[in-house]
């Protein structure tokens, strides 16, 4: 079973909604910071948004008031809420632990792809 793949990517107009989920295995994301990153073409990937073993969340600023992660400790799985999409929040998404350097050597699951058209 590969530790990480996300799914619920799509291609939905600006403004829209999607949630993206994360099914995560070998890692109890109720105990561990988990993060949701995106990695958009020539660019580096980032980290987007984040919760805390608290359960706390976190977001960027591009993203805050948009987006919401969010977790369910018994099915294991991770989710991203995105509300009001905008064009320029096309890009693939991948979850993972918090990572603040060294991304590129970290491995990664398929990620999904989310394209917002005009």
């Amino acid at each position: 079973q590969e530790p990480l793949v996300e799914s619920g990517g799509d291609s939905v107009r600006a403004g829209g909604s999607l949630t993206l989920s994360c099914l995560v295995s070998g890692i109890g994301v109720g105990i561990t910071s988990m993060a949701w990153y995106r990695q958009r073409p020539g660019f580096q990937r980032e980290m987007i948004a984040r919760i805390t073993r608290g359960g706390t969340s976190h977001s960027v600023d591009s993203v805050e008031g948009r987006f919401t992660m969010s977790r369910d400790s018994a099915k294991q799985t991770l989710y991203l809420e995105m509300n009001n999409l905008k064009h320029e929040n096309s890009s693939v998404y991948y979850c993972n632990r918090v990572f603040w350097n060294g991304l590129d050597s970290v491995s990664w699951g398929p990620g999904t792809q989310v394209t917002v058209r005009s």
